[in-house]
């Protein structure tokens, strides 16, 4: 893994990304989506990260992060991946509703079981308030440049109401 992909100081603030294996289009449905959410929400509480933005697209996730004093956030990350993956195929194959199941799980099968999350989450250290603002407006426009709402304070699966003033799912700390 290249150093840029580290994290270089436990301090930092750090732009996140995590994709489903093979990109397969899994935050279609609202229930996947919720996985994440109450995820993301526990390792707030439990596990000491810091959330300033946010977004669920249908085939990753993005995040702007920090770890807490005292915690590490490859840590969390990892246990954020691990725990998300087994929920999320267990969803699917539970649900009767799931009409791509069998291709899913198929795409998401290995020769030890199943891989949910491409490996690594690629941490960029964001070290400026221009890098910073850079990553927050490209995290929040996503859901408008893929056609999912015109605008993206719109998008509830997102940070961008936060920003505009509204209260989103998860408790954000401003930029």
């Amino acid at each position: 893994m290249s150093k840029k992909y580290k994290c270089a100081t436990q301090e930092g603030v750090y732009f996140v990304t995590m994709t489903v294996k093979h990109w397969i289009d899994v935050f279609t449905k609202r229930d996947y989506k919720d996985i994440i959410v109450s995820s993301l929400q526990y390792c707030q509480k439990e596990k000491g990260l810091e959330i300033f933005a946010w977004v669920i697209m249908s085939n990753h996730i993005h995040l702007i992060v920090r770890a807490k004093e005292g915690f590490s956030l490859p840590d969390i990350l990892r246990d954020f991946k691990k725990f998300t993956s087994k929920q999320i195929i267990k969803a699917i194959e539970e649900n009767p509703q799931e009409s791509r199941k069998q291709w899913i799980i198929r795409g998401l099968k290995t020769n030890e079981g199943h891989q949910f999350w491409i490996t690594g989450s690629h941490p960029i250290e964001l070290c400026s308030n221009v890098v910073i603002n850079e990553k927050l407006n490209y995290l929040h426009q996503n859901p408008v440049k893929s056609g999912y709402v015109f605008r993206a304070e719109d998008y509830i699966y997102s940070s961008a109401g936060d920003y505009a003033g509204a209260k989103g799912l998860i408790e954000i700390c401003l930029l």
